[in-house]
């Protein structure tokens, strides 16, 4: 490094059009709570970073600044230091170790033995296990084994050895997103979920694996959206686009882009933005129209994703929209095309073809996709789907003394479905 110190990251700053160090680590704290890192960046950091050997930021910090100048931190003047440039060795940081405890530093593998890759092999094959399981195990039970898995795989990267480092900082991501996924869409535990997207985000650094960071980065997008809040919706859409910079960075394909648009279309419907919503809906029809799986197949955990579930996004916004007649008619192909094990899928589009016949003033028939729904999420809990029962049925007041309306009730008040609902 020149005596100058860090010219690459100085000249990156100066570039962004911040004058001064502290310009720099407030930017980066606000791009970090963009990504959903709660991380403070101070301006003593950044002059160290500056400085002739700065070191190896830490993973949340990696994050940040990958996330605000749009390049890796490689390119920023930093040098990995473990040797050869093999990803995961030296003093690493770690990716924390429960729900309740901060990220720390890695433990060196000092005096001990270290783990051979079979252990990785392994690990990755319970990973793809899980992804399996999601379709047909209940999510509480599914849980608290893929989070278990996720911290478990957490503690074992430092250890493991050197060449197997990349292989299990993937299957780590992948565990502590599935994680999130349970926990957020289908036990709407937000808080959970968060500090489960961030293990995965710093697992997808470890792993430099672009694509999964967009993944992680549009998941975390759904917790602001979702949250009713209006002055959330900035830090949502920062969301979308940190994942759509990442997913440029991974060359993403037809499909992944497809689904950040259905993702994006998903945020702005949450924010009353449905114009816009379609138009990203369009766009996501137009990306798929490109795909071939053949020439740039997919990321394989990207199975929750389909032509058809995008015809589920695009259903939900024209709800939105108060088009009731092409929503119903879009989600009546959806259902007849969703692949039979995809339950809880189905009871969430079977709710919304409920909303669709309230809004064209058919509440016999909306009663009927709902009593489906319910025999959906008995069968498999899926908070997301009661989410949606529940609006439907305030939605439909005005017919309350329907017989269909009255029997409607009392499913949607059993004991399970009660129990459930209250219990998280």
């Amino acid at each position: 490094m020149a005596n100058n110190g860090n010219a690459a990251l100085r000249a990156a700053r100066q570039a962004l059009g911040y004058r001064s160090q502290a310009s720099l680590a407030d930017a980066l704290t606000d791009a970090a709570r963009a990504i959903g890192l709660r991380i403070e960046v101070a301006a003593r950091t950044v002059r160290r970073w500056e400085s002739t050997d700065p070191p190896w930021p830490h993973p949340e910090h990696a994050a940040a600044l990958e996330a605000l100048f749009k390049r890796p931190i490689t390119e920023l003047g930093f040098t990995p230091p473990w040797p050869n440039g093999a990803e995961g060795r030296g003093f690493r940081e770690s990716l924390g170790t429960n729900g309740n405890q901060k990220p720390g530093r890695y433990r060196r593998v000092m005096g001990g033995t270290e783990l051979p890759a079979t252990v990785a092999k392994n690990y990755v094959a319970i990973t793809v296990a899980h992804r399996g399981m999601y379709w047909s195990l209940p999510a509480k039970q599914l849980q608290r084994s893929v989070s278990d898995h996720a911290r478990l795989g957490a503690d074992l990267i430092p250890q493991i050895d050197v060449r197997a480092t990349t292989s299990l900082a993937r299957a780590v991501s992948e565990s502590a997103l599935l994680a999130g996924r349970l926990e957020f869409f289908d036990l709407q535990q937000p808080e959970e979920a968060q500090t489960s997207f961030v293990l995965a985000l710093q697992a997808a650094h470890e792993a430099a694996d672009a694509l999964l960071g967009c993944a992680v980065l549009a998941h975390m997008a759904f917790i602001p959206a979702f949250s009713g809040e209006a002055k959330r919706a900035e830090e949502a859409r920062e969301r979308v686009r940190a994942a759509r910079a990442f997913a440029r960075r991974g060359d993403g394909n037809h499909e992944l882009t497809a689904w950040l648009d259905a993702v994006e279309a998903e945020v702005e419907t949450r924010f009353g933005n449905t114009r816009q919503a379609l138009s990203l809906i369009r766009h996501a029809e137009q990306s798929y129209a490109q795909h071939d799986p053949q020439d740039r197949p997919s990321p394989e955990w990207l199975d929750w994703f389909s032509p058809t579930r995008l015809a589920g996004f695009k259903a939900n916004t024209l709800i939105s929209a108060g088009d009731g007649r092409q929503a119903l008619e879009t989600l009546r192909q959806v259902l007849d095309e969703l692949p039979a094990e995809s339950v809880k899928q189905r009871s969430v589009y079977l709710a919304d073809a409920a909303a669709a016949c309230v809004l064209d003033k058919l509440p016999e028939q909306a009663c009927r996709f709902l009593e489906h729904a319910l025999d959906g999420i008995g069968e498999y809990w899926y908070a997301t789907t009661l989410d949606r029962i529940k609006v439907v049925r305030q939605d439909l007041r005005k017919w309350d003394s329907l017989p269909e309306v009255r029997a409607l009730d009392e499913r949607l008040y059993d004991w399970h479905t009660t129990v459930n609902s209250l219990s998280g």
